[in-house]
């Protein structure tokens, strides 16, 4: 019993995470300025171990014992030092005084790295970093602003992994102000940010910045980035306070552009116009103890559903969904679309239903092949 449990307790092995970046080379540089110190200790004991074999009767390991505790003032008198003659005396003397000033160089060095907090920034930096290379399918937030604070609390309800960039220098106190799990101090368009943001393992990019050309550089940044990787594109989302900066971001790479004041005036027109009308929106989407979602799924080109009638699909039977909308490819929205509406590729389609319901739905719409299921629903 004793050797199972055993086999069992070394057969499991923790997982090693490998951040995409380290800071170790910046911590170490920290310790460059104990370089001076320690090379004196050394040629001080040195010295004063050669020096004591040459002026009194000591074995080597005497000799290095009377210096290390001469040279750190810790204690005097376990060897003869009675029996010193004057030159020895003298060189004692030059050893304490050495030992001292080396010692009290070394603290003041000390204190004056642990004052201006630079190491213990990179050693918090680090075990950040660390945590971020342990997230898969996250999105990286860019830019700490009030969007940015109420996204975090809708991403935090809906139990979405983020992390936060930003380069403010009192960003790190205004992140742990308002509870983000993860955060990264730097500019999130450079090479270092997306590293330390673990962005090679995300799912997307949120970029809030009020400048057109930061918000410009960082999509072009993440789309470079991604074709380094080689790998599926990142959804990234952006944000722009004019029509002709929306139009640039889409052209650019952005999936989606929101622009927060056409949001917003929107919001209070549907709320001036029905105002005993609750917003379907919000209580569907952003409230994840709801019995029914609203999902927006596209139609891969390789789908069975391509060109065919949507009744041909019988959802509502199958996966007890409903279609609510169709988005073509081209932008044309199409509500609320009967039976003989034609399913396109890479189209859109806007799915109401349960949560099971809705993923059984993807499931079916990714299928190459014509389902058995429907077997069943036309016979």
């Amino acid at each position: 019993m004793f050797k199972k449990i055993k086999a069992f307790l070394f057969s499991v092995k923790k997982k090693k995470v490998k951040a995409d970046y380290n800071l170790n080379a910046e911590i170490y540089a920290q310790f460059e300025v104990f370089r001076l110190p320690l090379v004196l200790i050394q040629c001080f004991i040195l010295a004063g171990t050669l020096g004591y074999l040459a002026l009194q009767d000591y074995s080597l390991m005497q000799a290095f014992f009377q210096t290390t505790y001469t040279f750190t003032a810790t204690g005097f008198g376990a060897l003869n030092e009675h029996e010193f003659n004057t030159i020895s005396i003298f060189f004692t003397s030059i050893i304490m005084f050495c030992g001292t000033g080396v010692v009290t160089f070394s603290v003041a060095i000390l204190i004056n790295v642990i004052n201006k907090g630079v190491l213990a920034g990179l050693i918090r930096e680090k075990r950040m970093i660390y945590k971020i290379a342990r997230l898969k399918n996250h999105y990286v937030i860019c830019y700490h602003n009030e969007y940015t604070i109420e996204l975090s609390k809708q991403f935090r309800s809906a139990q979405i992994p983020f992390v936060v960039v930003d380069n403010a220098p009192n960003f790190e106190e205004e992140a742990i102000k308002h509870k983000y799990p993860y955060y990264i101090t730097g500019d999130p368009h450079t090479n270092l940010a997306m590293l330390k943001t673990h962005l090679s393992s995300a799912r997307g990019v949120v970029t809030f910045s009020e400048i057109l050309p930061v918000n410009v550089a960082l999509i072009v940044s993440v789309r470079l980035f991604e074709k380094e990787l080689k790998r599926k594109p990142y959804y990234v989302i952006a944000s722009a306070h004019s029509d002709e900066g929306l139009e640039k971001l889409k052209k650019l790479g952005a999936d989606s552009v929101v622009s927060p004041t056409k949001l917003m005036a929107q919001r209070v027109s549907a709320m001036a116009i029905r105002p005993d009308m609750e917003n379907i929106l919000e209580k569907f989407i952003y409230k994840k103890d709801t019995l029914l979602d609203l999902e927006e799924v596209i139609v891969p080109k390789e789908s069975w559903l391509v060109q065919r009638k949507l009744k041909e699909a019988h959802f509502r039977e199958i996966t007890k969904v409903f279609i609510i909308g169709i988005i073509q490819k081209d932008g044309r929205y199409i509500p609320m679309p009967d039976g003989e509406a034609i399913i396109a590729s890479e189209s859109k389609l806007l799915i109401i239903g349960t949560s099971e319901g809705v993923e059984k739905s993807k499931t079916f719409i990714l299928q190459h092949q014509r389902p058995m299921e429907m077997d069943f629903i036309t016979l």
